[in-house]
């Protein structure tokens, strides 16, 4: 029986090109961003604060990130499976770094979770679709 296990992580290329394209979507929507990729393990890989982004967001968009990667869901995804929960509503939202709004999203190479991105800036639903751009630049 093996004692490790293969990792597999999303590359320092593949990284730029989501930042690039978020920060473009940004740019074009008028709202400055924070933009964070982090890596398999929720480690950040590489960061973009965009001119003018609310200094808050910077660990609002590294905590989306993380929370996507450590569940394999959008960060979004956490309030539709809370919300009727009462224990788990009232508990788990005292998680540190994890964010229950839009904005962050695991990013996949197939099957696999390489890391994840997130953003914060704007409203959730802004940094939802600066999000998108940025892991659409993966399919192009």
């Amino acid at each position: 029986m093996a004692n490790s296990i293969a990792r597999h992580t999303i590359t320092q290329e593949a990284a730029d090109r989501v930042i690039a394209a978020a920060s473009a979507k940004a740019a074009e929507i008028g709202v400055p961003m924070c933009i964070a990729i982090v890596d398999d393990a929720g480690t950040l890989k590489t960061f973009r604060r965009m001119d003018g982004a609310p200094l808050l967001s910077v660990d609002i968009a590294i905590n989306k990130g993380y929370t996507a990667v450590s569940f394999g869901m959008p960060s979004h995804a956490w309030h539709d499976f809370i919300k009727d929960d009462a224990p788990l509503l009232h508990g788990i939202v005292h998680t540190p770094r994890l964010v229950v709004f839009g904005g962050g999203y695991p990013i996949r190479e197939g099957e696999v979770m390489i890391g994840g991105v997130g953003v914060s800036g704007g409203h959730y639903h802004q940094d939802m679709v600066v999000a998108e751009a940025g892991l659409a630049a993966l399919q192009a």
